[in-house]
């Protein structure tokens, strides 16, 4: 029950009338329920199947930290006792009570390099007028929310052929010969675009041989490895490059990423 009480005060010093209206509240304290009929907390949910929606924490509403699709994304409890997505500290080492906590969270993105229309992903040419050739397969951006180790593994598969793989039909290796591909990936820290200092490390890097003599198939090797590093607060990005090599008057293909690929970034303190 609601008690409304009204004041009246004359005052000769200010020569005003001023009126009060107050609210004495007699609220009584009551449990409420939701699917149960005797709530035994101040909220009770009941139900084996029930749960708790909250839109301002999904995908749409809030897309930094909550990436949808079947991956689940960590909730944390603030200073208030409010639910947030937001890590401790909010991203700046430094910030905040909860610099000191240990995190560990990992960050899973499956078949991270795309297909590509003739299933051999991102296509290097290592083609007769050279005899190694490089470049960029893919940028990951992630995130850590304080000053972290970030541990990266990743799986690559790689097609191999003696023609252009983007301009089907591919060809076997017909000679005697021996071609290397490797792969490694970059840290773009602040994920702003690689400076020549950040070029000068390469982590992960794996390489493998492929020797065939006439009759040799085109398949898909499979390579892995990892790499760690300490990074500072803030958005980075992982550049994935690849290298191919091969003898005088060789003409390579290398697709790599054509099958299922994983990648997986541990970041902890």
């Amino acid at each position: 029950m609601i008690q409304f009480l009204c004041v009246y005060i004359n005052t000769q010093i200010m020569k005003k009338t001023i009126f009060i209206l107050g609210f004495i509240s007699s609220l009584g304290f009551a449990q409420v329920g939701i699917g149960i009929t005797n709530p035994l907390k101040d909220l009770h949910i009941g139900g084996t199947t029930s749960t708790i929606r909250i839109e301002k924490l999904d995908a749409i509403n809030n897309p930094t930290y909550n990436k949808g699709g079947a991956t689940l994304t960590p909730v944390f409890v603030d200073t208030d006792g409010e639910l947030t997505l937001t890590p401790p500290s909010n991203g700046i080492s430094g910030s905040g009570a909860f610099d000191d906590l240990p995190f560990n969270f990992l960050i899973n993105v499956p078949n991270f390099i795309p297909d590509g229309a003739t299933l051999d992903g991102i296509v290097l040419n290592n083609d007769t007028t050279v005899i190694n050739a490089s470049g960029p397969l893919i940028s990951v951006p992630f995130s850590a929310p304080q000053n972290a180790l970030v541990e990266v593994k990743y799986g690559v598969t790689v097609n191999l052929a003696s023609t252009n793989l983007n301009t089907p039909p591919a060809f076997n290796f017909a000679d005697l010969s021996t071609r290397t591909f490797n792969v490694w990936f970059y840290i773009d820290l602040n994920n702003d675009g690689l400076t020549p200092a950040e070029m000068t490390k390469r982590y992960g890097d794996k390489g493998q041989a492929y020797a065939s003599l006439n009759k040799g198939i085109v398949g898909y090797p499979y390579m892995n490895s990892q790499g760690y590093a300490n990074i500072p607060a803030g958005n980075h990005a992982l550049v994935f490059y690849a290298e191919t090599n091969d003898g005088t008057n060789k003409y390579t293909s290398v697709g790599f990423g054509g099958n299922l690929d994983y990648l997986k970034i541990r970041i902890y303190n």
